[in-house]
């Protein structure tokens, strides 16, 4: 167990500190990159599928779980339980929150109430999440869905829906 922890460690480190900071995968020798940031995360996120894009720049934590063929894109931060399905795209920039700042009692400074309780956020297979998107603690999106870019989504979205907008909602549905 203990060997387990120091891999991790040293996976989550040379991912941070060296891969993460590569060029991104459309460059020159980016396949290399790729699979150099795709091994080292899966040595310390809690699930990581094959053939996932992991741009550089990005943040996420050992709560992360992404399937097979899934990619974040460049600048994306990823906070807590995100569990992202198989064949996901993502855009550059996105924001995924499974938890948030506490803030119900008015006799403390909100900053001093903690968080609240984590709401996992889950993504089913074959979405497209445009660039910029805000997906905030405890949406499910469906399988088949697009969020339009900037899109800030507050609920879930059915399967096959195509969303946008500040809150975000169903534009359409696709075919």
């Amino acid at each position: 167990m203990a060997h387990r922890s120091v891999k991790s460690h040293i996976s989550g480190l040379l991912f941070f500190n060296f891969a993460n900071l590569l060029p991104q995968s459309s460059s020159r020798f980016g396949k290399y990159y790729k699979s150099l940031r795709n091994k080292l995360a899966s040595g310390f996120i809690t699930k990581c599928g094959s053939n996932v894009n992991i741009e550089p720049h990005v943040y996420f934590d050992l709560a992360l779980q992404i399937g097979d063929n899934s990619g974040i894109g460049q600048y994306s931060e990823l906070y807590g339980d995100i569990r992202i399905g198989c064949n996901v795209m993502m855009g550059t920039n996105c924001i995924i929150y499974s938890r948030n700042h506490s803030f119900s009692r008015t006799d403390i400074p909100m900053c001093r109430q903690g968080f609240s309780e984590v709401k996992p956020v889950i993504i089913e297979d074959d979405v497209w999440i445009g660039g910029r998107v805000t997906i905030l603690p405890g949406v499910h999106v469906g399988s088949g869905a697009i969020l339009g870019a900037g899109a800030v989504v507050t609920k879930d979205i059915p399967p096959m829906a195509v969303v946008g907008g500040n809150p975000a909602r169903v534009l359409k549905y696709r075919k």
